[in-house]
């Protein structure tokens, strides 16, 4: 049986190798050490992130200041094997101070690309929603193609790449609205919640932030590995069905005004299946499907009582179908 090293030099199990599930849960097992570590009393928030890797896909946080939206992304980057990157939103960033610029290189009298912290394997794109539409569109291309275009050149973003942003869902004064392009390009939308009560007790005890450790535990080539291995994840016909007649029901629904589109219907496919790599299975359950059907639809749909945080109404109404549908087996 082939495996990693930790330096990621041996071989790496061709796409064509069948699941090894004792490998996955030995990788998944110290990621999920590492990061709760830094995060505590989040096992739910650190698990659908953890899905969020394994699946490639982009983060969205809708919460209040101060409750570990910088520390989960810090300790993601701890396990995506790479270099952690913020970037502060304001009204007044450019594109340029994300995506990078040319200089003039006066030595050699030639224009130089100078990438920006764009080029990272997790970054923050804390207050995303204070950026004005032209840089979030700037974002937009590089959740998407996992490239940035410059004067014409476009350049390759690193492997593995997540960006987890953040918005405060009660501050409303000098943001702009991310449009449906944009939010269609995020996995899932999470809230990270105030820590239980023991929780914020061992976090004050420790000093927080402050004391936090962001050792890297994986490397870009075991996270490569394991993102692969999501394909292997077996999904029947039923299970299949099951999330498709969900897909569905949310484009009849009456109390929705858009439904999900393939592509989110896409995104739920992965990630149930990550899921399951996360949890030790080779195969797909139902409660996959529940378990990440709001995280991952709420905030593609558009509900006609829609709630002052991304998704409220449309979590309701997703709640309710969900509630409708009868699950296979």
């Amino acid at each position: 049986m082939s495996s990693i090293s930790e330096g990621g030099s041996s071989s790496i199990k061709s796409s064509d190798s069948p699941l090894d599930l004792e490998q996955v849960a030995s990788l998944v097992r110290l990621a999920r050490d590492t990061v709760g570590q830094n995060v505590q009393g989040k096992d739910q928030v650190i698990e659908f992130a953890l899905v969020a890797v394994l699946c490639e896909g982009h983060l969205l946080l809708e919460d209040v200041p101060g409750v570990g939206k910088t520390t989960l992304a810090r300790a993601l980057a701890a396990v995506s094997g790479g270099a952690f990157r913020r970037v502060q939103c304001t009204s007044d960033l450019l594109p340029g101070d994300i995506t990078g610029v040319n200089v003039l290189n006066m030595e050699r009298g030639e224009l130089v690309f100078r990438p920006g912290p764009i080029f990272g394997n997790v970054v923050l794109a804390d207050e995303i929603n204070r950026a004005t539409p032209k840089t979030q569109s700037a974002l937009l291309e590089a959740m998407n193609e996992h490239s940035v275009t410059v004067d014409g050149t476009s350049h390759p973003l690193p492997r593995p790449f997540l960006v987890l942003a953040t918005q405060n869902p009660h501050d409303h004064q000098g943001t702009f609205v991310l449009p449906d392009g944009q939010l269609d390009r995020f996995l899932m939308c999470l809230r990270m919640g105030y820590p239980d009560r023991e929780s914020e007790r061992r976090i004050l005890r420790s000093g927080g932030i402050r004391t936090a450790r962001f050792e890297n535990a994986l490397t870009a080539a075991q996270v490569q590995w394991l993102q692969a291995q999501v394909d292997f994840v077996r999904i029947s016909e039923e299970v299949e069905d099951y999330l498709l007649d969900l897909v569905a029901a949310t484009r009849s629904d009456a109390g929705l005004i858009r439904g999900v589109s393939t592509r989110g219907a896409e995104a739920l496919y992965r990630a149930v299946r990550a899921m399951a790599l996360v949890r030790g299975r080779s195969y797909v359950i139902p409660d996959d499907v529940r378990e990440l059907a709001i995280p991952v639809l709420a905030h593609r749909v558009q509900a006609r009582a829609e709630g002052r945080r991304l998704g409220e109404g449309g979590g309701l109404v997703i709640r309710e179908i969900l509630r409708s549908l009868r699950p296979p087996g």
